[in-house]
């Protein structure tokens, strides 16, 4: 699939962009810096920062420009993965295949780990040299990835706070979800069109096509819980139902959570169509969201 061979080149792009960055800010401790690189770099999809090179193409917007907003993006996405791993929230030995931070370094050292990545984020963010952006769109990089970055806290609170009592209905699940993860991919699609000094009316479609996605993906994702195994999704499968968090399947059904999945990708693709521009990519992620085996 041509889309995954794209995101595979982001994957390695970002990576040393992240890794130059992370040299770059003199983490004044080894073992904190260790652990920061460590889960920073320890692999991932990297679906956020495509979405950030992937909109910004659309409107000429530069790679060197767009690794601003895509570093820090990745960086907050992998200090909240290290702080739900942690024994007070999911408690997992296990992500993307390999220890937690917690268990490879100590529960310490993961929390400021967690601590020191979303001040790096910000850090990294104001001090890039951008070559094309104004000063009013750094500053909406900076709010949008800011308020992102508090939804996905709130939206985590809620999650912590439904597990054993349980969220009994789909609104309540759906706005958790839109919080917990659909903010930082909607925070990724709108840096890519700032970045591109996009109009307000074109920003409006992609913000509509990336809140489908982000619920899609958290939707796949429940799927994947239930029908994947331990070593393809590299975390415990079946973990969300061990713990007795409320999904898609254990409200709607599998086969009805699948359906969603793909109504879903088909209102975001709808919300592409209405743009005038060349939008395969984001269009073929789409896609792959709901194709994905982990």
């Amino acid at each position: 699939m041509v889309i995954q061979y794209q995101v595979a080149e982001v994957k390695q792009h970002i990576e040393a962009v992240l890794s130059k960055k992370l040299k770059n800010a003199k983490i004044a401790d080894p073992k904190l810096n260790e652990a920061m690189e460590y889960s920073l770099l320890l692999g991932g999809k990297r679906l956020r920062p495509f979405l950030v090179y992937a909109t910004g193409k659309l409107f000429g917007a530069s790679q060197y420009d767009l690794d601003a907003s895509a570093a820090a993006i990745e960086a907050i996405h992998s200090y909240s993965l290290i702080h739900d791993d942690l024994p007070a929230m999911d408690d997992d030995a296990l992500r993307r295949g390999k220890p937690t931070c917690h268990v490879k370094f100590d529960e310490a050292t993961a929390i400021l780990a967690g601590d020191t990545l979303q001040s790096f984020a910000f850090s990294s963010l104001t001090s890039h040299s951008f070559e094309a952006v104004s000063a009013q769109n750094q500053l909406k990089l900076v709010q949008v990835i800011a308020d992102a970055a508090n939804q996905m806290c709130a939206g985590q609170s809620i999650d912590l706070q439904s597990t054993d009592s349980s969220l009994s209905d789909l609104a309540s699940l759906e706005n958790m979800h839109r919080l917990k993860t659909g903010a930082l991919i909607s925070a990724a699609v709108q840096c890519g069109a700032i970045t591109g000094n996009a109009t307000e009316e074109h920003l409006a479609l992609l913000v509509e096509y990336a809140n489908a996605i982000g619920l899609a993906f958290q939707v796949w994702d429940d799927v994947l819980d239930i029908t994947s195994d331990t070593v393809t999704l590299g975390k415990p499968q079946g973990s969300d139902e061990n713990a007795n968090k409320t999904t898609y399947p254990a409200l709607m059904g599998l086969e009805q959570t699948k359906d969603k999945a793909k109504a879903l990708i088909a209102t975001a693709i709808a919300a592409l169509d209405k743009l005038p521009y060349d939008t395969d990519e984001l269009a073929q992620l789409a896609q792959y969201i709901i194709e994905r085996d982990h």
